[in-house]
């Protein structure tokens, strides 16, 4: 789970600030405001671990990719290649990463690990890319184990190694130079054959890519609705950017049953079938009587929903358009293994206020859930622009069915120049301290402007009813 994150030199963001991360992450502001190139920027860096490529320091995407970003000038602030992009994010491992020096003997063991790295460009001619420095730092809670930091020399094509509370030995050799690093992060290849106690920086590195495996991506427009579904027996890591995957992934996972912890709860509730969470789910959200994916033949299946009111189930294409389109949120949220971050955009989009509000329970839900009698451990970050799902939110923490601490907001404000992400400051009681101007549009003047133009009607009307009776 993701703990704080800063990014420099990104798109519109000149600088971000440090991002406090929560199990529940959200990021409001208008249009064009930069608030979803902060999902960007991390799919690219998860793109990149996944890439195949290790010297590539970014793969800001192909064809068939989340995320499409362009040539580092297309990406970097201001498009101005001399920019460099800088970024920095703390997580929380999954596991307590221990090792032991074998020179010293000392044991070094950390929960939580710092990453900052800065990247620009090396050859302007050829737009080549070059990690100019990067940092590791290990933590026990708040208190640091070690470090380890990689500066390229000025001029040189070769990485010098810096430590704090770690000594570095070299073996009895040649002192070769440490040349490129792999990715945006990894340690030359050549770091463990040149020290005889650099072991343990294949094991940072796996850390780092066992992040962004855990991380996976919804975007704002999923696919439509089918007839009929093609699902072979395989298990997809996701339910996909689109939510193509979504049927597959319910009927992979039908033999695993979920439980939710309800705050105030001595124990968890009654686990149930997974199918059976998501037709629940779709009932507390008000939009359907029941939900079924029941086998046509073979390979072929089909989604059958009955709607509120109707006695009869229909095909998936034949209900309401945010049925569809809300369904991928509720199997991702509840499909993703333990320990996930998952990211999604406007998972509301297409459905009525009182729908929005209710998903906002549905994802306090989510991050209480349990699987095979632990924590699932899940972490959303979610761009939003809807009033009722952040309404709902302030009300569940005054009535302390979810903690501040358990939620983060953030405005991206773009009145100010270079544009500004500034946190919103809620209070125990689920106030908002802080309300940026119009931030949910000038509701105050709409309802003035309404009652000045009601009266102005009412004296009209009264003064034409008096010309009539003279």
């Amino acid at each position: 789970m993701l703990k704080r994150l800063r990014i420099q030199n990104f798109k519109g963001w000149r600088d971000t600030g440090t991002i406090r991360m929560a199990p529940i992450s959200l990021f409001f502001g208008a249009n064009s405001s930069g608030k979803s190139s902060i999902g960007q920027f991390l799919m690219m860096l998860k793109q990149t671990v996944e890439s195949p490529d290790r010297k590539a320091v970014f793969f800001p995407g192909g064809k068939n990719s989340a995320v499409q970003l362009g040539s580092y000038q297309e990406m970097v602030y201001h498009r101005n290649p001399e920019n460099e992009i800088s970024f920095e994010y703390q997580w929380i491992l999954h596991n307590v990463l221990k090792f032991k020096d074998p020179v010293s003997q000392k044991t070094f063991t950390g929960n939580n690990l710092d990453f900052q790295a800065e990247v620009s460009v090396r050859d302007s001619k050829q737009n080549l890319l070059q990690v100019k420095r990067f940092k590791y730092r290990l933590f026990n809670n708040e208190t640091q184990s070690l470090a380890i930091e990689l500066t390229r020399k000025p001029e040189k094509r070769e990485y010098e190694v810096l430590t704090e509370e770690y000594n570095l030995v070299r073996k009895k050799m040649r002192a070769w130079a440490l040349k490129d690093v792999n990715r945006f992060y990894g340690f030359p290849d050549e770091v463990v054959v040149y020290y005889q106690n650099a072991e343990f920086m294949q094991a940072i590195d796996f850390e780092q890519e066992q992040l962004f495996k855990s991380l996976c991506y919804l975007g704002p427009l999923r696919t439509k609705a089918d007839r009929v579904y093609t699902w072979g027996g395989n298990a997809p890591e996701s339910v996909g950017a689109t939510g193509e995957n979504t049927v597959a992934a319910i009927l992979s996972a039908r033999n695993r049953k979920i439980s939710i912890v309800k705050p105030g709860a001595k124990k968890a509730s009654p686990a149930k079938p997974f199918e059976e969470v998501i037709a629940l789910k779709l009932q507390e959200l008000g939009l359907i009587e029941s939900f079924e994916v029941e086998n046509i033949s073979g390979q072929l299946y089909r989604v059958k929903v009955c709607a509120k009111g109707s006695k009869n189930g229909v095909d998936l294409p034949d209900i309401g358009f945010g049925i569809s389109q809300v369904l991928p949120v509720l199997v991702q949220c509840f499909y993703a293994p333990p320990n996930s971050i998952i990211l999604m955009e406007q998972p509301e989009i297409h459905l009525h206020p009182s729908a929005q509000s209710a998903l906002a329970d549905v994802m306090i839900d989510v991050i209480n859930s349990r699987e095979n009698g632990a924590d699932r451990n899940i972490q959303l970050i979610i761009e939003t622009h809807s009033e009722h799902f952040l309404r709902r939110l302030q009300r569940r923490i005054a009535e302390d069915v979810v903690s501040k601490e358990k939620v983060s907001a953030y405005f991206a404000n773009i009145t100010k120049s270079p544009a500004t992400l500034e946190p919103l400051q809620i209070d125990m009681f689920g106030n908002v301290q802080n309300w940026p101007e119009n931030f949910f549009g000038d509701e105050m003047g709409d309802i003035t402007e309404q009652a000045k133009a009601a009266m102005k009607k009412r004296m009209q009307q009264t003064y034409e009813t008096s010309e009539e009776s003279e």
